[in-house]
């Protein structure tokens, strides 16, 4: 396969301004150039999988793709929390894909390639393990600890006032977005009132519509996959009063990387909005606020409540102390576990029977996983130096 025409077909026809941007974050190092070829790496598995029961799968599972969240219940909670790339697959290509993520992701901790193989059998060990009791949990505030209880409780003590006023401006009705060329840029006039006609209807369908009164809408920069896809923040009217305003982000959705690898046993889906929402829904332990699928110029896209990049796992060497790493490592592995039983025997998946199973044998399918994703991170590893090579040699100046 030819990597650098794989990512130029893929990303065609994506907003130049902020593809241009996805391509220099790629740029950046092999962990960020593997966050944003999610396709390049199914389109390359390696061969002699072991064979795993089917299971719903987040699809792009990596180290950065948790966070903290306000649920539909208002509560905070941690959990997977990107679903772009979800659909039915093998239990181990989640597996294998965050596996070899934790590979290149330790360059950037500052950490040894040696530090991969107890990290990788201590996140299988809580994998298996959570999937062989058969029962979901969730992590929960009072019993989090590490990264993830500072994550929870950064959320929790979040001020509304504050929060708002770092990403607004003015007060009340008056509150007007701030734009600072990077994260949030402007919009066009017709662009502004596309997006104020879709609020407008779909507020109609909602038991309070002047919750969602639009005050302002600019385009939003988030992410590295997606980056180049119409995505916008949308600043409305909320409960009222001079803080009571919500943040929310709109996302255009596209077709999963995994849907061409099996396309018989993917449901039908209305479109790809609905299978994001719906499988989110599925897999998560409650489901982030405001979550919807819309239908926007002919095009799906999905509602929800807007999620700071501050709120997700973001791994700096800084951050870490003593063992924090190997225990985040091992809670990752049991939310991906209660979310492939919180959604078992769902149109195709295995049921939790066949799942517990799965768990049990883990000595029998553990070390060809390791191994296989060991070949994964190599290859993007070459996939990552052909690109660096293209991009600076003006491949991608305008793509």
């Amino acid at each position: 396969m030819d990597p650098i025409a794989a990512i130029r077909h893929f990303n065609h026809g994506r907003e130049p301004e902020r593809l241009q941007l996805k391509y220099q974050r790629m740029r950046a190092d092999p962990f960020a150039f593997f966050r944003g070829s999610c396709h390049l790496f199914y389109a390359q598995l390696p061969p002699g999988l072991p064979a795993a029961p089917l299971a719903w799968a987040c699809g792009d599972l990596h180290l950065e793709n948790f966070g903290s969240y306000k649920g539909d219940t208002r509560l905070v909670y941690f959990d997977l929390n990107d679903f772009d790339e979800a659909a039915l697959a093998p239990a181990s290509w989640d597996l294998l894909r965050f596996l070899a993520s934790l590979r290149l992701g330790l360059s950037s901790l500052g950490l040894a390639a040696g530090d991969a193989e107890p990290l990788s059998e201590g996140f299988l060990s809580a994998y298996a393990a959570a999937l062989a009791e058969g029962k979901a949990y969730w992590i929960e505030t009072e019993t989090a600890q590490g990264l993830i209880a500072d994550l929870l409780g950064r959320l929790a003590g979040r001020k509304r006032a504050a929060h708002l006023n770092s990403r607004s401006s003015g007060e009340g009705l008056q509150r007007r977005l701030k734009l600072d060329g990077k994260k949030v840029l402007p919009v066009t006039e017709a662009q502004r009132a596309d997006v104020q006609a879709l609020m407008q209807q779909f507020a109609k369908t909602q038991a309070k519509p002047a919750f969602f009164e639009l005050l302002d809408v600019a385009r939003r920069v988030a992410g590295t996959g997606s980056l180049g896809l119409t995505r916008y923040v949308l600043l409305v009217a909320g409960k009222g009063g001079p803080d009571g305003q919500y943040l929310l982000d709109l996302k255009q959705a596209m077709p999963s990387a995994l849907h061409a690898l099996s396309p018989a046993t993917q449901p039908a889906w209305g479109d790809e909005a609905q299978r994001v929402v719906a499988l989110q829904r599925r897999l998560q332990a409650v489901p982030v606020a405001f979550l919807h699928p819309l239908l926007f110029k002919q095009q799906a896209f999905v509602l929800r409540a807007l999620q700071p990049t501050e709120d997700r796992v973001s791994l700096h060497a800084a951050q870490l102390k003593t063992g924090e790493l190997a225990m985040l490592v091992a809670n990752l592995g049991q939310l991906l576990a209660w979310a492939q039983l919180r959604s078992a025997g769902r149109q195709g998946s295995a049921t939790a029977d066949a799942l517990i199973e799965f768990g049990q044998a883990r000595p029998q399918w553990q070390p060809a996983l390791l191994k296989a994703a060991a070949d994964c991170a190599e290859q993007a590893l070459r996939d990552a130096e052909q690109f660096n090579q293209a991009y600076d040699q003006g491949a991608f100046s305008h793509a």
